[in-house]
């Protein structure tokens, strides 16, 4: 793969699933931090040099919180 594709990471819906897409394409809906694991490794990436973690501002871009939130409160 040429370059790493921008994903974002949207905040969780009331199930508790966020929306994951890369490079403006949708690639499901995780309910964990394995589904977006699943998501990248389809799209060609090792899953072992993914950093799930809202301080990197490489390749993820975490809405409404990092990779710790699932659930909206309430």
């Amino acid at each position: 793969m040429a370059a790493d594709p921008r994903v974002i990471v949207y905040p969780p819906d009331d199930d508790g699933g966020r929306q994951v897409r890369a490079d403006g394409r949708t690639l499901g809906r995780a309910f964990g931090p394995a589904d977006i694991l699943e998501f990248l490794r389809r799209t060609g990436l090792d899953p072992d040099d993914v950093v799930l973690d809202e301080r990197d501002q490489g390749l993820i871009e975490w809405r409404g919180g990092g990779p710790a939130v699932w659930r909206q409160d309430g």
